[in-house]
């Protein structure tokens, strides 16, 4: 018999209200299966309620109906076996990088020897070992993302969530921690769900992308990426799936623009 998905995201929706008071529905009813050990990767207009959906499936953000179920149980707050990654590097200033990346292993009231061997270990796989003593401000853009991603691995979740980790960097560090994102996710078999505004980005990395609508977000399509790893950025199916996924968007952000202006001419 198939195992379940390891996340099932049924009928979730986030509302809230703006600063003036206006109502607003940031996501509407997202529904999807992710099997264990994939990994996927969102694409949407900015806007769409990416983050919030991912924000939502770690428990930092309530969701206004619908369920979230991690191995068949339903989960609303967060779960030490979903880890996340974020944009920003969320990494402590005051405390070097091996107790950046022992903070979860800390937490959980394991010995010092013991949580730091881990967080070594972890620093190896990345090539950060011989900065363990370095402060997050003495590392590079790239350094610290790399801090992060290790210090999420070292708590050993079973799914990680990541919100556009390399958004913030240069095209070239990009590439290279993408590189280094698929190696460690090849070796540990972890399960990613990766937000990312880039569809190069999601094509290069992503068993399988979904295409999320304009606000309120929703899924418009699923689709499998059928290219073996290490992927060539020249293989002929890489340049017909971006702009398959890019006329989407485009659509999405017409639309929308239509909506807003459409909005503002009934106001006036």
């Amino acid at each position: 018999m198939k195992a379940g998905p390891i996340l099932r995201i049924e009928a979730l929706r986030k509302d809230f209200r703006a600063n003036n008071g206006t109502p607003v529905e940031a996501v509407a009813e997202v529904t999807f299966d992710i099997p264990e050990n994939d990994f996927v990767c969102i694409v949407g207009p900015s806007g769409c309620g990416k983050s919030t959906l991912l924000r939502m499936i770690a428990g930092l953000e309530t969701a206004t109906a619908g369920r979230i179920d991690y191995r068949g149980e339903t989960i609303s707050r967060p779960h030490r076996e979903i880890g996340m990654v974020f944009q920003e590097y969320s990494l402590l200033p005051w405390r070097h990088v091996l107790d950046n990346v022992s903070l979860g292993p800390e937490f959980l009231g394991a010995p010092r020897a013991e949580r730091e061997a881990k967080a070594m270990e972890y620093l190896r796989l990345v090539g950060m070992e011989d900065f363990s003593r370095a402060f997050p401000h003495e590392l590079s853009g790239g350094m610290r993302q790399r801090v992060a991603i290790v210090r999420a691995l070292a708590n050993d979740p079973d799914v990680l969530l990541m919100d556009e980790p390399f958004g913030a960097l240069d095209a070239h560090t990009r590439i290279l921690l993408q590189k280094e994102l698929l190696r460690i996710w090849e070796n540990h078999r972890k399960t990613i769900l990766f937000v990312t505004h880039g569809v190069d980005e999601a094509i290069y990395l992503a068993d399988r992308i979904m295409v999320m609508s304009a606000r309120p977000g929703r899924i418009l399509d699923v689709i499998d990426v059928d290219m073996e790893r290490p992927r060539l950025r020249a293989h002929t199916s890489y340049g017909p799936l971006a702009e398959r996924i890019l006329t989407i968007l485009e659509q999405e952000a017409a639309a929308a623009f239509r909506d807003t202006a459409a909005a503002k001419h009934e106001q006036e």
